[in-house]
């Protein structure tokens, strides 16, 4: 199997142009390790990112700076088993998840 390396600069350009994040309540879904979350976590007013996977969801809390801890929460979930309702998120998006 290949893997293929995508530039979070591009991903985020594309975010930009179907509306941007600056202070949205973000729900990241299949975040991984935060390789996206960290580049854009800064501008959003608070993220949500998740993913199935406790040992990414580990290496993410791992690398949370002090200046995100009050916005940004990993959590080990499935966006099918989640709680909150549809209108505590601005935006949702998901990168590189099935």
């Amino acid at each position: 199997m290949s893997r293929i390396s995508v530039d979070p600069g591009r991903e985020l350009a594309a975010l930009a142009v179907v509306g941007g994040l600056d202070g949205a309540r973000v729900l990241e879904v299949g975040c991984g390790d935060g390789r996206l979350t960290f580049a854009y976590a800064s501008r959003a007013r608070s993220v949500l990112a998740i993913d199935p996977d406790k040992g990414r969801i580990a290496a993410a809390r791992r690398r949370l700076s002090r200046e995100l801890e009050g916005s940004v929460r990993f959590e080990i979930a499935d966006v099918v088993d989640l709680q909150q309702p549809p209108a505590a998120f601005d935006a949702v998006f998901l990168s590189h998840s099935l």
